[in-house]
């Protein structure tokens, strides 16, 4: 995955015309950083994402597959955790918001803040929590998000650059659903091939992309691998406001390239993503 901002806010460009990155974000030691700088921009699209995990991972769980224990979830570009947590925990994003750019989480240490999150998601984590595992070239905020809890293994391989490395080659094993809500602009298809060679079960993909990026080379990498893609073309989900008029210029006219309308969307001052489910094709 090119970049360390893989975490959600995607997308490449910035001072050169296109979109605001976001780098900074993603290299601390903590999620603090990560939600004082997006709670402004009303980043929002793992809200979205929440209630659509929850349901395809109950599926895909639900799904018999021959192996004596149930499938991990890998979510792709995990940042700090934020999928997981939304995923396995009685939490919604606005209580994280309010958590993480409270006066009294300010003055803790990171190694406070990790324990302390330990117990607030062990509190609240729910009866058909399913194993996360969580991917993102940023290694901070995948230790981060494996100290307090959230995920169940994590891994910083680059999958742009290179083959999975030993330990996330044996993880793939038990993956049986991939996510992604950000980084449909950073990760490309051949990180989305690098998994799929490396799965040992039937593997479902529910993917968030920006209607600025084209989904199709990895669609074409996923049915090269026997999955077949759905478009939800029923709505959009707004991702965040923009942070300047020249971001949303850029915006406009990427929506535009794709073919699609930017009308009270785009032009209204908010990305907004596209909804796509990969699964074996049954035919």
């Amino acid at each position: 995955m090119a970049g360390s901002g893989s975490g959600g806010t995607e997308g490449s460009g910035g001072s050169g015309g296109g979109k605001s990155r976001f780098d900074d974000i993603y290299d601390r030691p903590d999620p603090r950083t990560y939600f004082g700088r997006l709670a402004p921009l009303e980043y929002e699209i793992p809200h979205h994402a929440q209630p659509v995990f929850r349901q395809v991972a109950a599926e895909r769980t639900a799904l018999d597959d021959g192996r004596p224990h149930g499938p991990a979830v890998l979510d792709v570009c995990c940042s700090y955790g934020i999928n997981a947590a939304l995923l396995n925990h009685e939490v919604t994003l606005a209580e994280m918001y309010e958590r993480y750019t409270s006066p009294a989480c300010r003055t803790l240490s990171t190694a406070e803040l990790a324990a302390r999150d330990r117990g607030f998601y062990a509190e609240r984590r729910r009866p058909d929590a399913v194993p996360v595992f969580g991917l993102d070239v940023s290694a901070p905020a995948v230790h981060y998000a494996l100290e307090a809890g959230l995920l169940d293994a994590a891994f910083a391989d680059d999958l742009e650059q290179g083959p999975p490395g030993p330990e996330l080659n044996r993880a793939l094993a038990e993956v049986g659903l991939i996510t992604l809500t950000g980084g449909g602009s950073y990760v490309t298809a051949r990180t989305f091939t690098a998994l799929l060679d490396g799965v040992r079960r039937p593997v479902w993909v529910s993917a968030f992309v920006l209607r600025t990026v084209s989904y199709r080379p990895i669609v074409q990498a996923l049915a090269a691998h026997g999955l077949n893609t759905t478009l939800d073309t029923s709505r959009t989900y707004p991702q965040r406001l923009f942070t300047d008029e020249q971001e949303q210029r850029y915006a406009i006219a990427a929506v535009r390239a794709l073919g699609g309308d930017p009308a009270g969307r785009e032009e209204a001052g908010r990305f907004h993503a596209l909804h796509y489910e990969s699964r074996p094709d049954a035919s």
